[in-house]
Parts: structure tokens; C-alpha cells; sequence
């Protein structure tokens, strides 16, 4: 996401990894290259500026402590400091109020109708909302259609009119949905216009909406922030939700957004598929900026993927090496179930700018379910051992080499002589008495 911001940083703090102390030269460098990384991405010029100016007043008042290493004295103020700019906690809508309205506006191609089923789905899976979309673009070609689909794969009710092209008659109809959410698709265009801001500020009244919330494409990088700050100004915005931050190399508008409309950012999509959407966290942003991974939403989605009492049973079942196959199978369907092996490495801290080709893993797990769903189910609860025959038949029922099989069984057997040997490793460890490792870094980041 932040690929070429995340490498200028790094750039950055290995300056400092050389030095034992800040120099008024170091410094003056360091803020300087902030800015200019800051600026690359399409951060706004005067945030920009502002937040060096925090920084570097940080920095020097840090100057003294000669106890802190100076690359995590930096890299801790950088850091804070975008953590602050983007809100510091996160910004919840108050879905308690039944229907709760939400109006969604932005220019064409910011991702409006998509973020729409993105919300309805977020409010069905985290808070067991019914939701319902109201088509209000009704002059782009396919507009209507396009939510109607979204609408059948989130499973969301979609109010429309057929043949009518005014929205605020629209709009004054759909005042009678019974649901818990109502989610307001509204028009765009291809540039700000009088016509489109009278539209909405007309549909403003008529809805009366509990929120107003601005959709940034953050692709389009400063012009998201300019076209957001016209929209404030003009119908009063409650937040933000960015979309296209994925592969975006101008993705500064993120950080820019919050400052210049003072209003929150409540979500963002971090991904083509409608469960590609997630809570705005200013903490995982920065963290993200700066190649930290995303430890705080890889919790979050393994919390929702797995249930306590899966984890717990498939701890337990390690534990006494009463794992089988039938335990294998399961683990990797909870795997499946979180995303893609490269999508969950990126959240890992240490990740980001590895160049580790995760492909062979994802097929290697495609590998070993066919070969698991080929063995008899006594073969897979271990009361059959898979002898060589048995190994033969599996591999033509999976339709994969012996080769194949024989490296399955290998893995499966070390992880079961692991987990058997685990109970004796803990105890020898906790009998050890902690010595200190004089080639441990202080700094997670390097």
C-alpha cells in the first residue's frame, strides 16, 4: 500500500542506526528527507510541513536523553506523531439507533455504489444488522443494476423506483424502510459542480441522515483531499471512508483527509472483494507507513475467522498428540477462511518490502487437502496406518505423486512429535535461569 513511503523511511531511520546521539546536522537531514517522502506520497503540503515542524520540535527536546538509541527515539516520535494526525483512536458509527441513516457521497469512481454492500455486509457479520440500500444515483447508466447485485451477494434488501429520476422523490419514499441500517447510494460526478452539491444538500433535508459520509478514492491522492474539504464546506460531512488504498502509490491522502476536514475516518477497503473492508485505525495505519505490518488487524481477523473454542480444542487435541488428519484439514480451512497466505504475511511485522514468494505454500495447502480428502476416514484418525499401498491409492486418488504423500505424512508426524515434546521444552525453559543476549536489538523495526 505505502511501498515507496515505507522504503524512504526506512531510509530514513538507518541514518540514525549509525550515530549514538542527535546532531543538530542529523536532524536538520532527517526532517528534511521527511518532508520530501511525505510530499512524494501526496501528502498535503501544509500537513506535511506541520507535522515536520512536531517532529523535529520532538526530536530536539529528546536530544538529551543519551539512554535512548537514536533510531527508536526517531522512529517512536514519527511514529506518535501520525498516529495523532489521523485521530489517534478509532471513530465508530453508533449503529444503536434504529434505522440508522447513512448518507454516502463523493465523486464518480471513488467506489460509492461498492462501498455501499461493503458497509451493509460489515454491519450484517460485525453487529447482526439488517440493512437495506436505496439507489439514489439514478442517472449513471447501470447504477440501479449494480447495487441490486451487491445487494443479492451481501444479502441487504435494495429500495428502488422504477422509471423515476427525481432522488428526493425517491428519497421521500424510502422514508418508510423498516430496517436497522439504511445506506443512501447517492450521485456522483466526474468534477465538482453546483448542480451536484444543490442535489445533495436537497436530499440532506429530505433524509435528515444521522450521517454524511464522504467516500475518498484515495488513488486519486491530493485531489481526494482537495474534492473532501469542497464537500465539508458545502454539506457538512460527519467523516470519511477511503477506498482504493491497495497498491496505491499516492495513498498520502489517508493521512491527509482527517487533518484538512477535522471530521473522522471511520472505515476503509483494502481490497477488491466486498469483505475487503475494515474498522479506520490510525495505530495500523502507522504502523503500515512504517513497515510495522498490521499486527492490529491480523488479531481482529483471526478473533472473527476463529472462534475461542476452535483454538482452544485444536490446542488441547497439540497438546496431548491426539491431532489427526481430520485436525489438519480443519486448521487449513480456518487458514482459507482468514484470506490468502501473501494477504496475512503483509500483516506480519517485518514483512513489508521482503520479497517472499508464498505461492508454493498456497499450492503445497491445495496439495495436501486433496491428498487428506482421498484417505479413508480411518486413515485419517490414524487407526489405519498409511502403509505403502495405502500410499499408492492416495496419491492416484489425489491425483498427485507419491513423492507428494510420503512429504505430507513426513511433516504431519514431525508436527504431532513437536506437540508431544512440547510440555517437556516448556519445563526445561522455565527451570532455565534468563540470561541477557548481548546481541539482542532494542529496535523491533530493523
Amino acid at each position: 500500500m505505502f511501498s515507496g513511503l515505507t522504503e524512504k523511511f526506512h531510509g530514513i531511520f538507518a541514518k540514525f542506526s549509525k550515530g549514538k546521539t542527535f546532531t543538530e546536522e542529523n536532524i536538520k537531514e532527517a526532517v528534511k528527507d521527511v518532508r520530501l517522502a511525505l510530499l512524494d506520497a501526496d501528502v498535503n503540503f501544509k500537513i506535511a510541513s506541520s507535522l515536520v515542524k512536531k517532529i523535529k520540535e520532538k526530536v530536539i527536546g529528546t536530544e538529551s536523553d543519551r539512554k535512548i538509541k537514536t533510531s527508536d527515539a526517531f522512529i517512536d516520535i514519527v511514529h506518535q506523531e501520525l498516529i495523532d494526525l489521523m485521530g489517534k483512536d478509532e471513530s465508530l458509527i453508533n449503529f444503536k439507533k434504529a434505522p440508522t441513516k447513512i448518507m454516502l457521497c463523493g465523486l464518480q469512481g471513488s467506489g460509492k455504489t461498492t462501498t455501499c454492500a461493503k458497509l451493509a455486509l460489515f454491519c450484517k457479520e460485525e453487529f447482526k444488522k439488517s440493512s437495506t440500500m436505496v439507489a439514489l444515483d439514478l442517472k449513471r447508466p447501470a447504477a440501479i443494476k449494480q447495487l441490486q447485485i451487491l445487494g443479492e451477494q451481501v444479502g441487504a434488501e435494495v429500495f428502488t423506483q422504477e422509471g423515476e429520476m427525481d432522488p428526493c422523490k425517491v428519497a421521500k419514499s424510502a422514508l418508510s424502510i423498516k430496517s436497522d441500517v439504511i445506506i443512501y447510494d447517492t450521485a456522483g460526478r466526474q468534477t465538482l459542480d453546483d448542480e451536484l452539491m444543490d442535489e445533495l444538500l436537497s436530499l440532506k433535508k429530505v433524509l435528515k441522515p444521522d450521517y454524511i459520509v464522504f467516500v475518498a478514492n484515495c488513488g486519486t491522492g491530493q485531489m481526494a483531499v482537495n474534492v473532501a474539504k469542497a464537500f465539508d464546506e458545502k454539506i457538512d460531512l460527519s467523516g470519511s471512508i477511503l477506498t482504493m488504498l491497495d497498491g496505491s502509490a499516492r495513498a498520502g491522502a489517508a493521512i491527509s483527509i482527517r487533518e484538512v476536514t477535522k471530521k473522522p475516518l471511520y472505515f476503509e477497503g483494502v481490497g477488491e472483494k466486498i469483505s475487503d473492508f475494515q474498522v479506520f485505525n490510525p495505530k495500523s495505519m502507522a504502523d503500515r507507513i512504517l513497515g510495522m505490518g498490521d499486527v492490529i488487524n491480523l488479531v481482529k481477523k483471526m478473533k472473527r475467522e476463529i472462534s475461542e473454542e476452535e483454538s482452544e480444542e485444536m490446542e488441547k487435541k497439540l497438546l496431548k498428540a491426539s491431532f489427526t488428519y481430520d485436525d489438519l484439514l480443519k486448521q487449513m480451512k480456518m487458514m482459507k477462511k482468514m484470506g490468502s497466505l501473501k494477504g496475512l504475511f503483509k500483516m506480519m511485522p517485518q514483512a513489508d518490502g521482503m520479497d517472499v514468494d508464498l505461492s508454493e505454500g498456497e499450492s503445497q495447502m491445495k496439495i495436501s487437502e486433496a491428498i487428506i480428502y482421498s484417505m479413508t476416514p480411518n486413515e485419517r484418525l490414524g487407526i489405519n496406518d498409511l502403509t505403502m499401498n495405502r500410499k499408492k491409492r492416495v496419491a492416484k486418488g489425489a491425483g498427485v505423486l507419491l513423492g507428494d504423500v510420503n512429504k505430507l505424512v513426513k511433516k504431519f508426524k514431525q508436527m504431532k512429535q513437536m506437540a508431544k515434546d512440547l510440555p517437556k521444552m516448556q519445563k526445561n525453559i522455565s527451570s532455565m535461569k534468563p540470561q541477557k543476549n548481548p546481541f539482542t536489538k532494542k529496535n523491533p523495526y530493523f
